[in-house]
C-alpha cells in the first residue's frame, strides 16, 4: 500500500495519532551471532505504539560474516602473509577461503 516511502507511512501514523519522529543516521549496524546487518544511507523512524517505540529503518542493506580466528592461522600458514592483510583479504571475499589463498599467493609471484 505503501511501499518503502517513509513520508507516506510517517503521515499514515500521525492521522492514526501515533507519535513519530525521525533520526537522522550515516549508517546502522545490528550485530547478529553469526553476521552484522550493515544498513547505508539509513531512513530511520520511530513511532510510540502503546508505550514502546518501534523502530522502522530502510535504506542499503547488506550483510557481513565475521572472519573466523581458525580461517585467518590456515591462511597465514598457506601464504605466509600477515595477519592484517589476510583479515582484509577474507572480508573483500567474503571468507572464501581457498579464493583468498590463491589471489594472495598469485600476488607473491608478481
Amino acid at each position: 500500500m505503501f511501499g518503502n516511502d517513509p513520508k507516506k507511512i510517517q503521515q499514515m501514523m500521525k492521522k492514526l495519532n501515533l507519535n513519530v519522529r525521525q533520526i537522522e543516521a550515516d549508517t546502522v549496524i545490528i550485530k547478529a551471532k553469526d553476521k552484522e546487518i550493515i544498513i547505508n544511507k539509513p531512513e530511520i523512524m520511530i513511532a510510540d505504539m502503546m508505550g514502546k517505540e518501534v523502530y522502522q529503518i530502510t535504506g542499503e542493506v547488506y550483510e557481513k560474516t565475521p572472519v573466523d580466528e581458525s580461517d585467518i592461522s590456515l591462511v597465514m600458514e598457506k601464504t605466509g602473509k600477515d595477519r592484517n592483510t589476510v583479515v582484509r583479504k577474507l572480508e573483500e571475499l567474503d571468507n572464501d577461503l581457498a579464493k583468498t589463498i590463491r589471489e594472495l599467493k598469485q600476488n607473491e609471484e608478481k
